[in-house]
């Protein structure tokens, strides 16, 4: 089946609300999905920490597509999205999120993106991009 990427809808719920407020917790765990995956990030992440007893957004753009979170402490909730627009083997989302944020549950939902029926045909060979030195 011809795709244009994959993307991950991950909710874990029953995590610990002090992981949720905190970071570099998350940023730990982009580290080890980009690292395990063999992502590439562009420039640099952006994390915004909500005020007060508020949880974390996430976003990292990567050249494949993109990998984002947000976490809601109040609930004990952590939403992850990753989208490759290449082919990617699963990252063990369960395991990795029960061990790095206590999660007591985690759903993983994986949809296959599809060209139209109207598109194009594909070209022989996809184009390949290089980053050029200092763009990672």
């Amino acid at each position: 089946m011809l795709t244009v990427g994959t993307e991950w809808l991950i909710e874990a719920s029953g995590c610990d609300a002090g992981r949720l407020r905190d970071a570099e917790e998350l940023r730990a765990i982009f580290a080890r999905v980009v690292a395990e995956l063999g992502l590439r990030v562009v420039g640099e992440q952006v994390w915004h920490k909500f005020p007060g007893e508020g949880g974390v957004t996430g976003l990292a753009l990567l050249t494949e597509s993109h990998l984002a979170c947000h976490t809601y402490p109040e609930f004990g909730v952590a939403t992850f999205n990753l989208y490759c627009c290449r082919e990617r083997a699963a990252w063990p989302w369960d395991e990795r999120l029960r061990e790095m944020l206590g999660a007591r549950a985690v759903s993983v939902r994986c949809v296959r993106r599809e060209p139209p029926a109207s598109a194009p045909p594909p070209f022989e060979s996809s184009p390949q991009f290089t980053l050029r030195e200092g763009e990672a």
